[in-house]
C-alpha cells in the first residue's frame, strides 16, 4: 500500500480566490456572507449566501475561457490550476499516471436554471445547444482532465454534501492501490441560482439570520458555492520529483446510514469517524482538531455532537464548523473544509465557529468560538454528513 501525500491545493470561494484566502478567512473569522437577490423569486425569504464577490466571479469566468463551460466547471478549473501550480507539476507528470476525481452535487445549475426560465417564459426551443455537456455532473472533472492531459481514470462522485470528501477518499484509495501516481481531487459547486435557491428555501433549512452552528439559537444553514482541488500523489512519486510535501492523507472512512434520507444517524456518523481512525492507524487521542460538518440546522448539530461523543467521549478534541465563513458549498464543501483542516494542521490553530452565542444543553458540547484556538501536534479530521445518509471522514497528518 502506498502512502498518499498532498503537494498542491487550490480554492475558489466566497472568501476570495486561492487556498490561502480561504484559510486566512477561516482562521481570522471573516465571513464571505453577502446579500443575494433573485428577481424571479417573488417571496424571497432568505437574502444572503456565501457568494463569490462580483470581481472574483468575473475573473474566474474570464480565466476559464470557453463558452461551453458552466460556472461549475470554471470554478474547478481555476482551483485545479492553482493546485497544479503549487505542486509544480509539468507536462510529463500527467498522462496515464494522473487521474481526476472531482465531485459535484448539482452540476451545471446556471445552464439548467437559465434554460428552464427561458422555456417557461417563452416556450422557446431556442435554448443553449450545449446544455447537456454543460449541465452534466462530470463536466468539471472532464474539463480538468482535458486541461492538463490527465488521461488516467476520471471520476465524479455525486453524493450531495459528501461529494468532495468521497472524491478525495476515492483518489486516496486508487493511489494506495497503485492505480495512478497522482490524482487531482476535490469538488465544485455553482448552485447560487434562483431555482436552486428557492427549493432550498422551501426545504426550510436555510437561516434568514446568521448561520450559528452548535449554538442554542441556531436556526439553519447558509448556502455557499466554490471549488476546492488538491494534488494527491503517492509518497514515492512526490519524492522522486523532489516535490514539497504539504501533509499526508492519513485516513479515510465512509459509510451510509441506510435510514432517514435527510436526518443523519449519530451511530453511523460515529462509525464513519471510527473507520477513518482505523484506516489511519490512529486512536481518538491522536486527533488534535475536528472540522465538523456543522450546518447550523437543529437536527444536524444535535446528531453530530452525539456522534462526536460516541467517537471521542465526553471531552472530544477542539472542534469547529467553518460553514459560517465559506457557506455550505454542497458538493464542494468537503474539499473546502479539508483545505481549511490542512491549514489548521500546519498552523497548529483551530479556527473559530462564527456567530456562536450560547451553549445548548441538548448539544452538550461547545465548539471553538470567539477566536482561533492553538492546538497541539496531532492529526486533524474533517467530516461530511450528506443528505441520503452518506458519511465521509478524512484525516490529515504531518508526514
Amino acid at each position: 500500500m502506498h502512502r498518499v501525500v498532498v503537494t498542491g491545493m487550490g480554492a475558489v470561494s466566497a472568501c476570495g480566490l486561492g487556498a490561502d484566502a480561504l484559510w486566512r478567512a477561516a482562521r481570522d473569522g471573516v465571513s464571505g456572507r453577502k446579500p443575494v437577490h433573485y428577481p424571479e423569486i417573488d417571496t424571497q425569504r432568505v437574502g444572503h449566501a456565501a457568494a463569490l464577490a462580483a470581481p472574483d466571479l468575473a475573473q474566474v469566468i474570464d480565466a476559464a475561457g470557453s463558452r461551453m463551460r458552466d460556472p461549475v466547471a470554471a470554478y474547478a478549473l481555476v482551483a485545479a490550476r492553482e493546485a497544479v501550480a503549487q505542486a509544480k507539476l509539468g507536462p510529463d507528470d500527467f498522462g496515464d499516471a494522473c487521474g481526476v476525481s472531482i465531485g459535484s452535487g448539482f452540476g451545471g445549475a446556471q445552464t439548467l436554471n437559465t434554460n428552464y426560465l427561458k422555456f417557461a417564459a417563452e416556450g422557446s426551443m431556442r435554448l443553449d445547444p450545449m446544455s447537456v455537456p454543460k449541465i452534466m455532473n462530470n463536466a468539471a472533472a472532464s474539463w480538468v482532465s482535458i486541461e492538463f492531459g490527465a488521461t488516467g481514470p476520471a471520476y465524479c462522485m455525486a453524493t450531495a454534501c459528501s461529494s468532495a470528501s468521497q472524491s478525495i477518499g476515492l483518489a486516496v484509495q486508487m493511489l494506495r492501490a497503485g492505480a495512478a501516481q497522482r490524482m487531482l481531487a476535490g469538488g465544485s459547486e455553482a448552485c447560487l441560482e434562483s431555482g436552486v435557491f428557492r427549493v432550498w428555501e422551501l426545504l426550510r433549512v436555510m437561516t434568514a439570520d446568521l448561520n450559528r452552528p452548535f449554538s442554542r439559537d441556531r436556526n439553519g444553514m447558509m448556502l455557499g458555492e466554490g471549488a476546492g482541488v488538491l494534488v494527491l500523489e503517492t509518497l514515492e512519486a512526490a519524492q522522486a520529483r523532489g516535490a514539497e510535501i504539504i501533509c499526508e492523507i492519513k485516513g479515510y472512512g465512509t459509510n451510509s446510514d441506510a435510514g432517514d434520507l435527510l436526518r443523519p444517524d449519530p451511530e453511523r456518523a460515529a462509525a464513519c469517524m471510527g473507520l477513518a481512525l482505523h484506516d489511519a492507524g490512529l486512536s481518538p487521542a491522536d486527533i488534535a482538531h475536528v472540522n465538523a460538518h456543522g450546518t447550523g440546522t437543529v437536527a444536524n448539530d444535535l446528531t453530530e455532537a452525539e456522534a462526536l461523543r460516541r467517537c471521542f467521549g465526553d471531552a472530544p478534541p477542539p472542534f469547529t464548523s467553518t460553514k459560517p465563513v465559506h457557506g455550505h458549498a454542497l458538493g464542494a464543501a468537503g474539499a473546502l473544509e479539508l483545505i481549511v483542516s490542512i491549514g489548521a494542521l500546519r498552523g497548529r490553530m483551530a479556527p473559530p465557529t462564527l456567530n456562536y452565542t450560547e451553549d445548548d444543553p441538548k448539544v452538550h458540547l461547545v465548539p471553538v468560538h470567539g477566536q482561533a484556538q492553538p492546538i497541539g501536534a496531532g492529526a486533524v479530521m474533517s467530516n461530511s454528513l450528506a443528505f441520503g445518509g452518506i458519511n465521509a471522514s478524512l484525516i490529515v497528518a504531518d508526514v
